[in-house]
């Protein structure tokens, strides 16, 4: 493309822009011939909104970081004129002025809002025809000001002669046929697109911060590398993240997660425990925005978690903005699932507005009788009182209905990795079926610039009912004849758990001289219930033959019950938290906080062996604990981030005592971890290396198996790389690579000391890239390729008692076309029909999914 440079100066101030006179799109105007500022202000053509323009041309305009101190808006005859104070001698700042529909968008590079006003401003109905002014921090280094008309795109210039930035506001706009378009190269698209995320949405501190401002490693998978993976299960989607392993769950209903190497890693919903982590239903990929992964130990800020990490999961919010979004999604093995997404404001002021979330799923699988079909009801409402105070109300449903599958255990004789992928030992009509209710009500008020308030309560209810044929590696096996003796039913109408949470969180902002701070108190009650009534466990049948599996015609069988179990667990969480946020300098950051988590449980369980014996017992506890942590942040440069922490990790024994009646110390973690982040073009990259050591761990007491044993102590050590980003235009990448060595560090014989932990991969990596066609006839093909490589891991401790699970590589390929309003996409999971197996924490073997090929079809209107 011939290339044109215009050379632009205002007494002294330049900027190099780019532009095209062949594929005209915008303006460069409205340059005020006697400023000492310098204005772009580049106008959009309807038929390329939302074209990544500002970045590319902001990029030529350089100078130093400058501080927005304070934000006033004066009434004049015309409009308005919005002033942004700076320190005196600070560099100017320059305005990059884009109208999208009835907004004008003005970006401000290089510049930051000062810790009073940084979580932005906002002036409603500020003038006639000007209906909202906000001033937000875009990302770490730019302010974006918006101004939204009442009919018209408003206009802007800046006003001569003045320290602060003051740009004159009219509500009027240029018509289209007095404008001269130019095309502005570009080199990256605006965030939403792409695969990029810069600020964590209250997982790393409780508020939103830059990740290059948090000492600990934060990992995002955001809402375009799910859809663009065509990820079915959530679970699917944390392959993209280091350093964690993926492992099936009970029946091979959902997912439970390691992180750095320990298991139960606690899943949080907005910031909030909602119990999901016990829930035997995952979140449905059609309801989430993005997951945020932190590593390392989360209980200063989210209380009881064990010291690898914390999942939270963000979900989709309502928009002012009406979107309606029809996908329909077709594939292998009788797989279909069609979805609505709906979002807009219900009233004229769009105060009152929504996101409704709707999905079927139904799915044959790949293994004999193994079927599933589930349906997700998701509405979100939110109210905005005025500019300082809004309420939002989300509620999920979710109905899970599936064969259950207990795998292919492993005997004696009997290799389950050399078995069919498809050999199924339990009986067709197995089944789990499972709803949960998601309620959540959060509100945010605004005191002033400098204090607000965050209060979130969170409910879920679950149920689920079990009626199937198990088998267990520790029966009676023939290796000869293959049969299988003793396998027995089991049945459980009413499995409860529940669990209530409330969260509080005062943010004030405030400097003491030349340092500013981020202080953020606050307190978390959480109340969580688990139950089984009348579960009937153990009844012996009618065995079954691993080599020719023959099924019983009668479900669920006519035989009486042998034991009977009722199990209540009542476990209740206070904490009280405390953090700062400390700017020493613009380079050098401080985070230091701590926590006190006080615990509460007790346990009834009940086993009635009928014409036996009899089994009661009754147990609690309550523990206290205090987790500190501490970081620093220093950024010799503007893209680069060094980062040192300590942080602590608090998780209860439980109520089982040792034989003696002595109740185990609460597990303690500790984490050290060091890590530089960094920022090329449109790509972030972070390397961390941490060293974990985890104490207290309790095991069953092998002579007395009601009891428990505490054995010692496990630790984890390792290297973990993630890169994301856009290379270039249209080019996405989201690449991982990690060193994990987690192990018993102190053991005894029932805890052998160098175990390696269960379903923890010593290794791992996973590259998954896009690539969309920019211009030309072929504008918006794209073609993506994935690898994901999973280490070698054991399914047990002692290693020696259990499997050992076999490293692979997966390899998966898409192939789309996306065009303004609609999109078509095929992909490809295990391209090469790869032999795997997923992660089990027993000696059983889930295969992973064949080649899998899912064609999906999308409209947005």
């Amino acid at each position: 493309m011939k290339l044109l440079s215009l050379l632009l100066s205002a007494t002294g101030v330049s900027a190099l822009v780019w532009v095209s006179p062949v594929v005209a799109q915008t303006e460069l105007a409205n340059i005020s011939k006697n400023a000492t500022d310098l204005s772009l202000i580049l106008k959009d053509t309807p038929s390329d909104k939302g074209t990544p323009m500002r970045g590319q041309a902001a990029s030529h305009i350089a100078q130093g970081e400058t501080r927005v101190t304070g934000v006033e808006v004066v009434p004049t005859e015309s409009g308005l004129e919005l002033i942004l104070k700076t320190a005196a001698g600070s560099e100017r700042l320059v305005p990059l002025i884009v109208p999208e529909e009835s907004d004008l968008v003005i970006d401000i590079l290089d510049a930051t809002l000062a810790f009073s006003i940084r979580n932005g401003v906002t002036e409603v109905d500020p003038a006639p025809g000007i209906e909202r002014i906000t001033v937000t921090q875009a990302d770490s280094n730019s302010i974006q000001v918006r101004i939204t008309g009442t009919e018209q795109t408003p206009s802007a210039e800046v006003v001569a002669g003045r320290d602060d930035l003051v740009l004159s506001i009219t509500p009027e706009t240029t018509t289209a046929e007095e404008e001269q378009e130019i095309d502005i190269i570009a080199t990256g698209q605006v965030e939403e697109d792409t695969y990029r995320v810069e600020n964590s949405n209250r997982t790393g501190t409780r508020t939103d911060t830059p990740l290059r401002d948090i000492p600990q490693s934060i990992q995002v998978v955001p809402r375009k590398v799910i859809e663009d993976q065509s990820i079915n299960r959530i679970g699917d989607a944390l392959r993209n993240v280091s350093g964690i392993g993926v492992t099936r769950d009970f029946g091979g209903t959902n997912f439970t997660f390691s992180a750095r190497g320990f298991n139960d890693t606690r899943i949080l919903r907005n910031g909030i425990r909602s119990g999901e982590d016990d829930s035997p239903i995952g979140t449905s990929p059609t309801t989430v925005d993005s997951i945020e992964v932190l590593k390392g130990p989360g209980s200063v800020l989210f209380g009881i978690a064990e010291p690898g990490g914390v999942i939270n999961i963000i979900t989709k919010q309502p928009e002012k903005e009406a979107s309606y979004d029809f996908k329909f999604r077709v594939g292998s093995f009788d797989f279909f699932e069609p979805s609505i997404d709906l979002a807009g404001p219900l009233t004229d002021d769009k105060k009152l507005t929504y996101r409704f979330n709707v999905s079927y799923q139904s799915d044959g699988l790949f293994r004999d009788f193994v079927e599933s079909e589930a349906l997700v009801v998701a509405p979100v409402l939110r109210y905005e009182f005025d500019d300082k105070t809004d309420l939002t109300f989300e509620y999920e449903y979710q109905q899970d209905t599936r064969t259950f599958d207990d795998g292919i255990q492993a005997f004696d004789g009997f290799d389950p990795f050399a078995a069919p992928d498809e050999l199924f030992l339990g009986e067709p009509d197995n089944v789990l079926d499972d709803g949960v209710h998601r309620f959540f009500l959060t509100l945010n008020h605004r005191f002033n610039e400098s204090v607000r308030l965050r209060s979130a309560f969170g409910a879920e209810v679950s149920n689920e009912s079990i009626a199937a044929y198990r088998t267990f590696p520790f029966f009676n096996f023939d290796p000869e004849t293959g049969d299988i003796f003793d396998r027995f039913f089991q049945s459980t109408p009413n499995l409860a758990s529940n669990t209530f949470s409330f969260q509080t969180d005062l943010i004030t902002e405030f400097e003491t001289g030349p340092v500013e701070h981020e202080l953020v108190a606050g307190f978390d009650v959480t109340f969580a219930f688990v139950g089984i009534e009348g579960a009937n466990i153990g009844n012996t049948f009618t065995s079954i033959n691993v080599f020719d599996p023959v099924y019983d015609d009668e479900f669920p069988p006519n035989l009486p019950a042998t034991t009977i179990l009722d199990l209540e667990t009542e476990e209740d969480f206070v904490g009280f938290f405390l953090q700062d946020l400390i700017t020493l300098t613009p380079k050098l950051k401080l985070l230091a906080g701590g926590r006190f988590d006080f615990a509460f449980a007790n346990s009834n369980t009940f086993v009635d062996n009928v014409g036996g014996s009899l089994f009661e017992s009754e147990s609690e506890f309550n523990d206290e604990a205090f987790s500190p942590r501490v970081g620093i942040v220093y950024q010799p440069i503007e893209p680069i981030s060094l980062y040192g922490s300590f942080t602590r990790s608090f998780v209860p024994n439980g109520a089982t005592p040792t034989v003696d009646g002595d109740v185990i110390e609460a597990e303690r973690g500790r984490q050290f971890e060091v890590g530089v982040r960094g920022e090329i073009g449109g790509v972030s990259i972070n390397l961390a290396a941490y060293d974990i050591v985890k104490t207290n761990l309790a095991v069953t007491d092998p002579d007395n198996i009601d009891f428990q044993l505490p054995i010692g102590e496990a630790a984890s050590r390792g290297v973990e790389l993630d890169i994301v980003g856009e290379i270039l235009d249209g080019w996405d990448i989201i690449a991982t690579g990690y060193v994990n060595n987690a192990f018993v560090s102190v053991g005894d014989d029932t805890f052998p000391e160098g175990d390696d932990l269960l379903a923890a991969p010593k290794n791992g990596a996973s590259l998954f890239t896009t690539y969309e066609i920019q211009k030309g006839s072929l504008k918006g093909l794209g073609f993506g390729a994935g690898l994901f490589y999973v280490g070698e891991a054991v399914s047990s401790v002692p290693n020696d008692s259990g499997l050992v699970f076999p490293s692979y590589v997966r390899v998966d390929g898409s192939i789309f076309y996306k065009q303004e309003n609609w999109e078509a996409q095929v992909n490809f999971q295990n391209l090469f029909d790869e032999d795997y197996t997923e992660l089990f924490d027993n000696p059983v073997v889930y295969p992973g999914a064949p080649l899998t090929v899912i064609g999906s079809l999308s409209l947005k209107l």
